[in-house]
């Protein structure tokens, strides 16, 4: 049996006056195993993202990382904690520095948590080595690589730190289909060799069945269902989602 490392307990965060964002969430997700989200655009997955990873502080309930709140760990303290949790954004291109080389920023990360100048440059090259890129890829600059690269850049800036587990917010909708499925097998392997935990934020049901071990279903903020890939998409047992899986299922063609 995995131990929890992530749990969220009744989480509810609201902006401003409207309706919260995420309402009253529960979610464990267990060393090396893969929770996905899913759920329209809207549903509060990203939100529930940044509270999972303590850029946002919960209105009600509590978020723990390995005993930790992420969110109220500051300075020294939050460190090594921050270490082994990690992030790959959506949008690799905007979240690396432009003026920084590929390599600089995985360093960049290395540097944040301590690791001494001398150990920089190989521990960059071993990290490009375990995403699948050249190291001499290093010395580009973002604008220099595709949005493939990037995304794995994005990865090994997340290793940098020995994470126990990475919050993915739709790693590969930005990619075609051919790279996206790269970026997915790379993952998976990472994830055996590393014994990584990733909670995996997506609304492409196709991926999550691939990558999951248990999926969330997210709808106006709210878990309306929780089960296994084979479960979920064999007995869905909520309307919503299967109305989800009725409009990812392509039609037939004639």
């Amino acid at each position: 049996m995995t131990r929890d490392l992530l749990v969220l307990d009744a989480v509810t965060k609201r902006y401003r006056s409207g309706p919260p964002a995420v309402d009253g969430v529960s979610l464990r997700v267990g060393s090396g195993e893969t929770v996905a989200l899913v759920g329209e655009s809207g549903s509060g997955k990203s939100t529930l993202a940044r509270l999972a990873l303590g850029l946002l502080a919960p209105d009600s309930g509590t978020v723990r990382f390995d005993g930790h709140d992420p969110g109220r760990l500051f300075g020294r303290a939050a460190r090594p904690v921050r270490a082994r949790l990690q992030f790959v954004p959506q949008h690799p291109r905007g979240s690396l520095n432009p003026a920084l080389r590929a390599g600089e920023a995985v360093a960049f990360a290395l540097r944040v948590h301590g690791t001494p100048r001398a150990e920089r440059p190989a521990l960059v090259a071993d990290l490009f080595h375990k995403v699948g890129l050249d190291p001499a890829l290093a010395r580009r600059r973002p604008r220099e690589l595709s949005g493939g690269q990037l995304q794995r850049v994005a990865v090994a800036r997340a290793l940098a730190t020995g994470p126990d587990l990475i919050v993915c917010d739709e790693p590969t909708s930005a990619l075609d289909t051919t790279v996206q499925a790269q970026v997915l097998d790379l993952l998976t392997g990472l994830q055996r060799r590393l014994g990584l935990a990733l909670l995996f934020i997506s609304h492409d049901l196709g991926v999550v069945r691939q990558l999951a071990h248990r999926v969330v279903v997210l709808r106006h903020g709210r878990v309306v269902e929780e089960a296994t890939p084979d479960a979920l998409w064999h007995t869905p047992r909520h309307s919503y989602t299967r109305a989800l899986l009725a409009a990812d299922t392509p039609p037939a063609t004639q």
